[in-house]
């Protein structure tokens, strides 16, 4: 991908390059452009989180849509993974997602899905960013004024992701009797979430259903689940389910108070639907930042996990690709393929409560499945990421890390998709021997990519 596109579609500042409405136009017309042929009226649904720019990238992409003769469906705030449904559900050509997932009020994004409800493959969003920064989308014929499209609301597309939601969870069973604390991060999930609960029996306690457009994952949410973990203690709650912005993700705390990620949720999820006989292929995808412990703990199982480069759509890509049922990221984006086509919160957390009723075991019991090794990141800012493998002090290093740390550890370094920032990911079972193998590895990267760089480095233990 070039300027415009991400591993997760276009995001940035709101209202500037490139989350800028001239570009949401564009973004918006490239895509009526690559759709509008399948037949002879065709339509796109548009939906968004909470964030104040919403409307002003909503307004953008609608008018470039309807510029050229393709009709628009808005559901306003609704989930990600509640737009990709009702584009398959309404039969459309396409959704786009206007949210910034995880990220604070000032920024936004688009991401677009295909008709079937998966995000569009990096040739097709490629296609999109040629005709915008080539100036071919300003060429591209417009219809007549008849021929231009409509946009309406769908004023039923909550009541239509409920029903969706309430039937992805076993019917013999109901949340009765169960006390859950919601943290909807004052985003996209603020009424769908704690509609879903209630209906199917459960005591809520709401906490981030609020928005105000500039409020989304303040202090809330996935990212800072401290307080979903407080109120279940105080609440004396069953479990406590955090979203993130656009509530395509969701972090658990169970009944003591404890918080669970993504990896311990797929461990618990695995484990149950391999019992089940419903595990494919006996196998779970990741990424390759998902913790060790998860390795571990389903190999003890028989079940083989499989990683992939960062980011959901790549997981979904390696499932589909393989025929695997389920798959996702330590942030929460846990995929079950047999129900959806992407990452969603709140029918992850649904899955979850199944296990524990099936079980009739709370949350942490079910855990004790996986083992967490500890993890350090550090984030190394560069002038530039360069090529690692071309410095040969950096590999000489890196490979007296893996020895150290032999079958009981793991060395990741990776630059970052965003941002000029160096990762490096360490996992091991000695907490200490982690930290500093790792601040060992991030100075030695400094060294060579940062600007100014030191005129002396230290030699390291792992090093030398």
């Amino acid at each position: 991908m070039g300027d415009l596109f991400g591993t997760d579609g276009i995001r940035g500042i709101a209202n500037e390059y490139p989350m800028t409405t001239d570009i949401a136009l564009k973004v918006g017309m490239g895509a009526a452009h690559l759709f509008r042929n399948r037949h002879q009226r065709p339509k796109i649904v548009i939906g968004k989180d909470t964030r104040l720019s919403g409307y002003m990238i909503e307004t953008a992409i609608t008018a470039g849509i309807c510029a050229l003769g393709v009709d628009v469906l808005l559901v306003g705030p609704l989930p990600t993974p509640g737009i990709a449904f009702i584009t398959t559900s309404m039969r459309a050509d396409a959704g786009i997602v206007i949210s910034a997932s995880h990220n604070p009020y000032e920024y936004n994004g688009i991401k677009i899905f295909a008709g079937t409800g998966f995000k569009l493959p990096d040739e097709v969003e490629g296609e999109i960013e040629r005709l915008i920064l080539t100036g071919e989308i300003d060429r591209i014929p417009r219809p007549e004024v008849s021929e231009i499209g409509r946009a309406k609301r769908i004023d039923d597309a909550y009541g239509r992701y409920i029903v969706y939601l309430k039937n992805t969870f076993p019917r013999n069973l109901t949340l009765e009797g169960l006390r859950i604390v919601l943290d909807c991060a004052h985003g996209a999930a603020y009424k769908v979430a704690p509609a879903v609960f209630e209906e199917l029996g459960a005591k809520v306690i709401v906490v981030g259903d609020r928005p105000n457009g500039k409020n989304i994952n303040w202090e809330c949410g996935s990212l800072h689940p401290e307080s979903m973990a407080r109120l279940v203690r105080e609440h004396q709650a069953h479990v406590g389910l955090a979203f993130d912005g656009d509530a395509d993700r969701v972090i658990l705390a169970d009944e003591k108070g404890d918080i669970l990620d993504g990896d311990q949720l797929m461990a618990i999820c695995a484990k149950h639907l391999q019992e089940l006989g419903r595990l494919k292929r006996n196998t779970v995808v990741a990424t390759v930042m998902s913790n060790m412990g998860l390795e571990v703990a389903l190999r003890s199982m028989g079940i083989r996990l499989v990683r992939t480069a960062v980011g959901d759509r790549y997981v979904v890509e390696k499932m589909i690709q393989d025929d695997y049922c389920l798959g996702g990221e330590q942030s929460g984006h846990i995929i079950f393929l047999d129900h959806s086509t992407t990452g969603d919160g709140i029918l992850s957390a649904l899955q979850v409560l199944a296990v524990m009723l099936e079980a009739q075991r709370p949350l942490s019991e079910l855990k004790t499945v996986m083992e967490r090794f500890p993890q350090t990141l550090k984030n190394v800012s560069v002038a530039e990421k360069g090529k690692i493998e071309e410095v040969p002090e950096i590999m000489a290093c890196a490979s007296k890390i893996e020895e150290t740390l032999g079958s009981d550890g793991r060395l990741l370094i990776r630059p970052s998709g965003t941002e000029p920032v160096i990762r490096v990911m360490i996992e091991g079972r000695d907490e200490a021997l982690i930290e500093t193998l790792a601040d060992e590895m991030a100075e030695l990267i400094r060294k060579h990519f940062s600007r100014p760089a030191p005129a002396t480095a230290e030699g390291s233990p792992c090093c030398s």
